[in-house]
């Protein structure tokens, strides 16, 4: 069997062009300004610190390679939260069979009247809950919406859905939200 051609490798002592060198750049601005806001999503779709972590650097990795091709129809945040959006999704679907229940998740703790504590600790359990029991989509709004403070336009284009969906969806979870805070059921 004939050998097949190897792939030539960048050595160190070879000089990187200077787009290489912007493209570089780029990544590490786009890190430093975005990768909080991804990180916020990553986590409130999977409520998972780790995998969110993951999530922040699979996508500032897709990022990268497609980085060449972003023709700036949308802003660069609604660019990277649509990337981490579809990251974190994927992610969610791969680990669906190993979802850990919130109640086994461990307590921090808090030196606050204990009866107080527990009150929050039961409202936070609800609304959690609720968001939880939302659609991807729906908590992605919620998200993008409340924490990252993004426009209805922005998040349209970041999640590929019509603006007025986005209307109706955060509506309707706001209201589950503040149906569970207020400890009704929905």
């Amino acid at each position: 069997m004939p050998a097949l051609p190897r792939r030539r490798s960048a050595r160190r002592d070879e000089p990187r062009t200077v787009e290489a060198i912007a493209l570089d750049r780029k990544l590490v601005d786009l890190i430093d300004e975005h990768s909080d806001a991804v990180f916020r999503l990553a986590f409130g779709i999977l409520h998972d610190r780790q995998l969110a972590e993951d999530v922040v650097q699979e996508t500032m990795m897709r990022t990268w390679r497609s980085l060449e091709r972003f023709r700036g129809d949308a802003s660069e945040r609604t660019w990277i939260l649509r990337i981490a959006h579809n990251t974190a999704i994927d992610s969610l679907r791969r680990r669906r069979d190993r979802a850990v229940a919130p109640s086994e998740l461990p307590e921090v703790e808090d030196p606050a009247d204990p009866g107080m504590r527990a009150e929050g600790l039961d409202r936070l359990a609800s609304v959690g809950k609720a968001l939880a029991a939302l659609d991807e989509t729906s908590r992605s709004i919620v998200i993008l919406r409340e924490v990252e403070a993004m426009s209805y336009q922005e998040i349209a284009e970041a999640l590929d859905v019509p603006v007025p969906t986005v209307k109706t969806r955060l509506l309707r979870a706001r209201r589950v939200l503040q149906a569970a805070d207020r400890g009704e059921d929905s």
